[in-house]
């Protein structure tokens, strides 16, 4: 059984972890093969959203431990060729990536999770920074990440501390967007995902590249990026049947054109 599961339906790629026996704890082989799902995901000019899940209890409970020796070598190859590149597949992809937290999201785990651009979790999911309790740093971007979510007080705590932060609390703290309840998690879940690939794929890529330059950029350098997106946009097809919708006052068929 592979594991990372992958199909596509309603034109969002269905991605899920699938380690289920060891709490989908990622190893080599499956960090490599992520990487590839979401590069398929790319290639594949139908696809115009990605919907993240994990099969069984867990969502992710981070590295697999048994692979690790420990020694610093094997640690940065860790870092560098597996997760690493995952980070940055998620934050460039020019399409919206929602992923559905089904449980216990932990290390590398909640921090993949939370690199996605629309994370949502059921009221059993928790979230917790354990690397300090194997004498690790955070890594998968998570110093990066989770101070602008939630702050870097409250950041450095949870990252030093180790705590476990519920699903509520995490959406109190605006580190996820929204919790639902256990029995209806993934038909809420998988509902964003088909609702954004509904929706005019290049103005979301436009306004994830917008917002993914807002971290470093200037109020000058924002406004001039935001121009020059704008254009962009306007030059799609997606836009010009928005405008014919809204003034033949109908619902717009978007076609990610």
């Amino acid at each position: 059984m592979s594991t990372i599961l992958f199909e596509v339906k309603e034109n969002v790629a269905i991605i899920t972890l699938n380690r289920p026996e060891k709490f989908n704890a990622f190893n080599r082989a499956m960090a490599l093969l992520l990487q590839t799902k979401l590069d398929n995901c790319v290639a594949d000019k139908n696809i115009r959203s990605i919907y993240i899940n994990a099969a069984g209890k867990a969502f992710s409970s981070g590295q697999d431990l048994t692979e690790a020796s420990g020694h610093t070598l094997d640690i940065e190859k860790a870092v560098t060729e597996h997760y690493n590149p995952i980070i940055t597949r998620l934050r460039t992809i020019d399409l919206p990536v929602v992923c559905a937290v089904n449980g216990a999201a932990a290390g590398a785990g909640a921090n993949i999770a939370l690199s996605a651009d629309i994370v949502v979790a059921a009221e059993s999911a928790f979230f917790t920074q354990a690397f300090s309790k194997i004498g690790l740093i955070p890594d998968c971007g998570g110093t990066f990440i989770l101070p602008r979510l939630i702050g870097f007080q409250k950041a450095t705590a949870l990252m030093m501390l180790g705590d476990k932060i519920t699903a509520e609390e995490a959406e109190k703290l605006g580190m996820i967007y929204k919790v639902f309840p256990d029995e209806n998690f993934a038909d809420e879940s998988m509902r964003i995902a088909i609702m954004l690939s509904k929706l005019p794929t290049k103005a979301l890529a436009y306004t994830k590249q917008a917002l993914n330059a807002s971290i470093n950029n200037s109020l000058e350098q924002q406004l001039n990026l935001e121009a020059q997106l704008q254009t962009k946009a306007a030059q799609t097809n997606d836009f010009k049947e928005g405008v014919m919708a809204f003034l033949e006052k109908r619902l717009p068929e978007f076609k990610g054109e």
